[in-house]
C-alpha cells in the first residue's frame, strides 16, 4: 500500500458535549485536551506535536489571524497556557480564540500488518467556546471502513485499525463520563457507533469518492 489518501472531509467524527465535564475557557480545554490525548496515545492514535487555533473578535465575526503552536509541553502545561495566551494577535487585544486543534501523527497497520506513521491520522479539537466546553474526535482516511477510497473492499486492513480506534472512543466516553454523539455524515462517510458506517455495496463494490479527493 502507497501513500495514505487523504478525505477533504471527515469520513467520521465523534463529538462530546462537556458543560459538565469541565468549565469553559482555553485552561479548561487545555486541561481536557491533555486527558483526552493521553487516552488517544495509548492506542497510537495521537502524538500531539502541536496546536492550532483562529482568533475572533467578539461581535465583529471573521477570523483576523491564526496561529499554531510546537508543542514542547504536556498540553495542561502552565507555560503551555501562557504562549497561547501572548499569541494573541497585536492590535486585537480583544479577540477570542476559536476552537483548539491538536496536532500529531499516529500510528496505522497495513495489510502486511507493518506499522506505519501518519501526521493528522487522527484529529482531536477542543472548544474553550464561552458557551461552554466541547471535543471532537474526527478520521479522514480510508483505513477505519470496509473500503478504500476507490470502493475497493479491504477488511483485512480495517480490522488491522478500527478496533483501536473503537477502543479509544470508548475509554474517552469513560474518561468524560458521557457518550459521543456521531458527528454530520460528509460525502466521505459518517460515524455509527464506535466506527465508519458500512458503505452502501454495489456488485461486491463501495462508492468511488476519488472524484472529491
Amino acid at each position: 500500500m502507497g501513500l495514505l489518501l487523504r478525505a477533504p472531509e471527515e469520513c467520521a467524527s465523534w463529538f462530546w458535549d462537556l458543560e459538565d465535564y469541565g468549565p469553559p475557557g482555553l485552561r479548561s480545554a487545555l486541561r481536557t485536551a491533555a486527558r483526552m490525548v493521553a487516552v488517544l496515545r495509548k492506542y497510537g492514535l495521537l502524538e500531539p506535536r502541536g496546536l492550532e487555533f483562529p482568533w475572533f473578535i467578539p461581535g465583529a465575526g471573521g477570523a483576523p489571524a491564526s496561529t499554531r503552536l510546537h508543542l514542547l509541553r504536556s498540553l495542561d502545561d502552565e507555560q503551555v497556557f501562557q504562549r497561547v495566551q501572548d499569541m494573541r494577535p497585536v492590535g486585537f487585544p480583544e479577540a477570542d480564540m476559536g476552537d483548539v486543534l491538536v496536532t500529531g501523527a499516529g500510528v496505522w497497520v497495513d495489510e502486511n500488518g507493518a506499522q506505519r506513521s501518519e501526521y493528522r491520522l487522527v484529529e482531536l479539537t477542543v472548544s474553550p467556546e464561552r458557551l461552554g466546553l466541547s471535543a471532537e474526535v474526527s478520521v479522514h482516511h480510508d483505513i477505519w471502513g470496509l473500503c478504500d477510497f476507490r470502493g475497493t473492499p479491504r477488511p483485512e486492513v480495517q480490522q488491522q485499525n478500527a478496533p483501536r480506534l473503537a477502543a479509544a472512543l470508548k475509554d474517552l466516553d469513560d474518561l468524560l463520563g458521557t457518550v459521543a454523539e456521531p458527528g454530520e455524515a460528509t460525502y466521505f462517510g459518517g460515524a455509527e457507533g464506535y466506527g465508519v458506517a458500512e458503505p452502501m455495496m454495489v456488485d461486491g463494490r463501495g462508492p468511488d469518492l476519488t472524484d472529491r479527493l
